[in-house]
């Protein structure tokens, strides 16, 4: 945590509370998208095969919005712990040009690369 000062640490923090918020926003905004399709509705078959697929992608969009909200209380429990910074995997530091672009990430791209590649 040593490499940012306290108003850098400040500013991330206040950036992770409005990615936080964002995401909250998002996920209420989706609610009605993940219900599930009523059957008994008076819609041809594609019709209905169609707000299925809907149904799932809204599903699968809303699964990434709540690990990336995971993510962001984690990133914020770390700048209180001071490991802010520290890839969870390696020890080793998270480019601070990474944590810019998506400051809860918890990995090191070399990591989070190897990760991807695994999975």
């Amino acid at each position: 945590m040593s490499q940012y000062t306290n108003e850098q640490l400040e500013e991330i923090r206040q950036g992770l509370i409005a990615v936080e918020a964002r995401i909250k926003a998002l996920l209420g905004q989706t609610t009605g998208d993940t219900r599930p399709v009523d059957l008994e509705l008076p819609i041809g078959r594609l019709s209905r095969a169609d707000a299925m697929q809907m149904q799932g992608m809204a599903q699968m969009n809303r699964r990434q919005l709540e690990i990336r909200l995971q993510q962001v209380g984690v990133a914020l429990k770390a700048l209180d712990s001071g490991t802010y910074g520290s890839c969870r995997n390696c020890k080793g530091p998270i480019n601070p040009e990474r944590l810019s672009a998506r400051p809860e990430s918890p990995f090191c791209i070399g990591c989070q690369e190897a990760f991807e590649h695994e999975g």
